[in-house]
Order: structure tokens, then C-alpha cells, then sequence
């Protein structure tokens, strides 16, 4: 007798992130298996989801992808217990649509319905287009995944900085649970490099 063999590829994924609907994650950090090669999935900058060059409209199945996606060394992938296949991410996989300040803690909820407080293990980096001089503020979800802080909510945190002293010079930051984190550059940097 043989026994039915997993469903591959998109089917695969859909019924491993499936398992256990309301409770957590599944492990995709204990996963291992083979590289199974790629899917046409694209997350792009502003956090769609494309199959197949089309917009994935359903949330609840973003949602559901969400859940298996994974960085590895090599580029991101949905893993299930069988297979890893792997995804193109424009930029960050998820965008931080939302932030709140609960007690000592800014708390951001993302566009796939992830909630995240920003602290030791969740830190918030701007990183500065060399180009522009336009900053493009992360947050760190889970496991090496970031959601790209959305606009509007960048100039939530803006309107919470604070200047803090720095190497540089006084910074603006933000603190949640206990972490103060840069989100510009010094107030002014010609007397900050004067004094350095």
C-alpha cells in the first residue's frame, strides 16, 4: 500500500501554514528540507503580493503565506516540512502599517497582522539612500524578517523623538521597552564634526 504523498509546490504551502489555524506559527525555523527550487511569488516594496504577475487579493491566503515565509543565507523562502521553494522580496517582506504607544512600548502592527513591539529584539534601523539622502526606516518582525516602516507611520515616531546624545552629536530617537533607536540624523552635524 502507498502512502499519498504531500501536495507540492503552492497546494504544499497553503496546507502547511494551514496545520494549526489560532495557534501561533507554525516552526519554520525547525524545518530543513530539500530546496524544491522556485515559486513565481514577488512581495513588492509596498508589500503586494504577486503570483504569477497577478496581485494575490485574498488577505486571509497572504496572511496564510506569511506565516511559512523564512530568510535564509541564500534569499527568502516558503518552507513547509518537505519543501522550500523560493519567493523574490523587492525590499522588506511585510510594511509596518500602524504604530501605538502602550505603556513603555511602541507597538506596530503590520500589513500581513503581525503586532510587534519595537525593544532588544525587535529593534527599529533607518538606513539613508546614498542617492537621495531619503531615510527608509525597518522593523524587525521575527527571525531576520523586517517590515518597511510605512510613511505616514514614520512621521508618527518622528513627531515622538527625542534628542538623545550620541556619538555624533544629539540625535532624534525613539524608546520602546527600554531602547532608545536613532530615526535621523544628528540635529546638527557641522558641530557634531567640529567636536569630534
Amino acid at each position: 500500500m502507498s502512502v499519498a504523498a504531500e501536495p507540492g509546490g503552492l497546494e504544499g504551502v497553503i496546507a502547511a501554514a494551514g496545520q494549526a489555524p489560532g495557534r501561533g506559527l507554525p516552526p519554520v525555523h525547525l524545518w530543513n528540507p530539500a530546496h524544491c527550487g522556485e515559486i513565481d511569488i514577488v512581495i513588492k516594496k509596498n508589500g503586494l503580493w504577486f503570483h504569477e504577475g497577478t496581485p494575490i487579493g485574498r488577505e486571509a491566503l497572504v496572511r496564510l503565506f506569511s506565516t511559512v515565509l523564512r530568510k535564509d543565507p541564500d534569499g527568502f523562502v516558503l518552507v513547509t516540512p518537505v519543501e522550500k521553494l523560493a519567493i523574490r522580496v523587492e525590499d522588506a517582506p511585510f510594511v509596518a502599517v500602524r504604530v501605538d504607544r502602550v505603556g513603555v512600548a511602541l507597538r506596530f502592527t503590520t500589513n500581513v497582522g503581525d503586532v510587534v513591539e519595537a525593544g532588544p529584539n525587535n529593534a527599529i534601523r533607518v538606513v539613508v539612500d546614498p542617492v537621495t539622502g531619503e531615510p527608509r526606516p525597518y522593523l524587525h518582525v521575527r527571525r531576520g524578517l523586517e517590515a518597511l516602516i510605512a510613511r505616514p507611520v514614520f512621521y508618527e515616531l518622528a513627531e515622538m523623538a527625542r534628542d538623545r546624545p550620541m556619538p555624533r552629536g544629539a540625535t532624534p530617537c525613539v524608546s520602546s521597552n527600554g531602547v532608545w533607536f536613532p530615526i535621523g540624523p544628528p540635529a546638527n552635524p557641522e558641530a557634531s564634526a567640529r567636536l569630534a
